[in-house]
């Protein structure tokens, strides 16, 4: 996996100070119910400091002055906040454009090839991408197979095959073909390449709210509504009581009274959720993917390129009769020399890894036979006149049997065994005699089993697709570790598992790779595409896996769950954190008039003016404070839900009580000296 980028540089920084008096335009402050409050609040009190009489008010200037600024840094720190957050994806995208720099294509014209301009490359249209030329543009292979660099947008050094065919044919543009030559035909007009889209969305153009942030703003619209209405009726009631409430104070309580802490950090929060996935190089297509993926108590997985690597590898020679390891590997690869299939290049790799050479000499000369659906075998004729054959164990007894060959005894047997411990064996011979059989096993990859345990430990049932045999399905389902599987599945299937399971009230998430994964994506909660998959796998998505590590599942599930805990831990903080507020203001408020309220002084302030600013400049340091957290996130341990509340409750909400006791309590000693 890659390293998580670095968060905060010295520029993000110094941009963010910036923003933060950019965002002061009151057209933006709307869209920030609770701090525009504030900002109306400080409007006013300025007014108090240039005309202390404007309201008929009696408290000093520099009380007012004081205010003022407390309030003017509370907004200015929730819009650092905000801009912090933007400021890690806005960074990114810029990285991202100079990766989309101007390319020349070699666009195939008829029977000729003409150099263009990638940016006069349309969908439909052909190109040819050789070694050391950059991709001009989003496409699939339909010719050729190439080794392509796409460290400029997954950061991953390590190149990645692409070949026509199959679920490994697309590719993106910028990023460089390093071997081979291959023919892509383009699948996106310019301005909606994948790049495009992912500067786009790091730069949050077209992030949207999502529910549950929709809904969390609305209960702090109303809060801030309700304790409007309390603090404008206020006066009245004071006045009959023979109690004069100047502007300033009144404005101070409205501060104090209503979630600035949470207001100011909410939409920090959400862009830092989004952002912090990714920089595991996973790219969520909305904030609701992220959230959604939180709450996910299934997980649908794809075997083939998903759990598995996807490609049948040769992974060991099984001799049969009197042969030996040795001849059935030299045969074997006499008939792959000229093959180049993964499976084929598999057989040398594995004679390579066992030590063994590669008859050269005896398959000089020979005419390859490509494999064929009516014959299912390929292999070589050799120019002595004897013929070596490779392919599915029936066919290639079939062959032998026509020449007046014996098939030989322990054939089926060990034919059987390699079928039902998940893998295919194909028979290798010559002429009238079969040498053995090439074991092809599709591989899980590594860590599977551990990341699955770690899902079962989060309470997210897993269950793998597969086109296999349940033989097959089953062999692989143990290996890999995931809870149920399904075998011999169709798209359809998958869909239905997944309507099967949200019905039951679960959300469920499903990663995949090939097109016939896209219906199901689109279907799940959470719809997670192997970058390295088909276009359509990657547009049904909401999530696109830039390293195509299906694994990486664990990091978006508990990033959503970081995105979920962070939301309501500072919540419960921002609120658990008034009471103290209350015991500093209130008192202070109404002390003079009625000494018996004293009483509720119990943090023993030095003064009603000291009090009351203490309160204040402890709600607005508050919010810097807490900025790293909100970016970084609550951390997340696999426990239940019970323990997880009941954790997140006494640490933000006990110490939502205690610590601003102690903050105010602090401020109070220093303040005392100011005024």
């Amino acid at each position: 996996m890659s390293n998580r980028k670095s968060a905060i540089s010295r520029d993000i920084a110094l941009e963010a100070i910036k923003q933060s008096f950019i965002k002061l335009d009151p057209r933006i402050m709307l869209r920030n119910p609770v701090m525009f409050v504030v900002e109306l609040g400080f409007i006013v009190t300025l007014v108090l400091v240039v005309k202390p009489d404007a309201f008929g008010g009696a408290v000093s200037w520099g009380f007012n002055l004081s205010v003022a600024l407390i309030l003017l840094f509370t907004v200015l720190f929730a819009n650092f906040a905000e801009a912090l957050a933007e400021g890690r994806g806005k960074a990114q995208a810029d990285s991202l454009k100079r990766t989309k720099r101007e390319i020349t294509a070699n666009k195939v014209s008829g029977q000729t090839i003409k150099t263009v301009p990638s940016t006069e490359l349309r969908k439909g249209d052909v190109v040819v991408v050789s070694q050391g030329e950059m991709i001009p543009g989003d496409g699939e292979v339909i010719e050729g197979l190439a080794s392509v660099d796409e460290s400029a947008i997954t950061g991953e050094s390590a190149p990645v095959i692409k070949e026509a065919g199959g679920d490994f044919s697309s590719v993106t543009g910028g990023t460089k073909v390093i071997s081979d030559r291959i023919k892509v035909r383009i699948t996106s007009d310019p301005g909606e390449s994948f790049l495009d889209r992912m500067i786009s969305l790091v730069e949050g153009a077209k992030r949207q709210k999502t529910p549950n942030e929709i809904a969390l703003n609305t209960v702090l619209v109303s809060l801030t509504l309700i304790f409007l209405i309390v603090v404008i009726t206020l006066p009245v009631f004071a006045n009959y009581l023979d109690i004069t409430l100047d502007i300033p104070i009144l404005i101070a309580l409205l501060v104090c009274l209503i979630p600035t802490t949470i207001g100011g950090l909410l939409s920090a929060i959400g862009i830092a959720g989004m952002d912090r996935v990714t920089q595991f190089n996973v790219l969520a297509m909305s904030g609701k993917a992220v959230e959604a993926s939180g709450d996910i108590n299934t997980i649908i997985l794809d075997k083939t390129g998903t759990i598995t690597y996807g490609n049948r590898m040769a992974s060991e020679f099984v001799p049969v009769g009197t042969y030996s390891v040795q001849e059935v590997a030299s045969w074997s690869a006499a008939a792959s020399i000229q093959d180049e299939t993964p499976e084929g290049r598999s057989v040398l790799e594995l004679l390579s890894k066992l030590g063994l050479s590669v008859p050269d000499k005896i398959a000089a000369g020979a005419e390859f036979i490509e494999f064929k659906a009516e014959t299912r075998m390929s292999g070589v004729d050799l120019p002595d006149g004897r013929r070596v054959r490779k392919g599915a164990v029936d066919a290639v007894k079939e062959w032998v049997a026509a020449q007046g060959g014996v098939i030989p005894e322990g054939l089926q047997e060990k034919s059987d065994a390699i079928a039902s411990a998940g893998g295919t064996p194909l028979a290798v011979a010559v002429d009238q005699t079969i040498y053995g059989l090439i074991y092809l096993k599709d591989t899980v990859k590594p860590g599977m089993r551990e990341r699955f345990d770690q899902m079962r430990k989060m309470g997210i049932k897993t269950i793998m697709c597969t086109g296999d045999n349940p033989l097959t399905a089953a062999t692989i389902a143990a290996e890999a570790g995931v809870d149920a599987f399904i075998a011999e599945s169709k798209p359809e299937d998958k869909i239905a598992v997944i309507r099967r399971e949200q019905a039951e009230g679960k959300l469920v998430a499903m990663t995949g790779d090939g097109t016939n994964d896209a219906p199901a994506l689109a279907q799940a909660d959470v719809g997670i595409a192997m970058n390295s998959g088909t276009v359509a796998a990657k547009e049904a998505a909401n999530m696109v896996d830039l390293d195509s590590d299906p694994s990486k599942i664990i990091e978006v599930v508990s990033i959503g769950k970081q995105l979920l805990m962070t939301r309501g831990a500072l919540t419960t903080f921002s609120i658990a954190n008034d009471i103290a507020k209350y015991f500093a203001i209130i008192p202070a408020m109404f002390m003079v008039a009625i000494p018996e309220m004293d009483a509720l002084n119990i943090m023993r302030l030095h003064s009603p003016l000291s009090a009351i600013l203490s309160a204040l400049i402890f709600n607005a340091v508050i919010i810097p404070l807490l900025i790293p957290l909100a970016m970084r996130g609550v951390a997340y341990k696999p426990m239940s839900s019970s323990r997880l509340l009941g954790r997140n409750l006494l640490i933000f909400g006990v110490g939502g009580v205690i610590v601003p006791f102690i903050g105010i309590k602090l401020i109070d000693l220093i303040v005392q000296f100011m005024v």
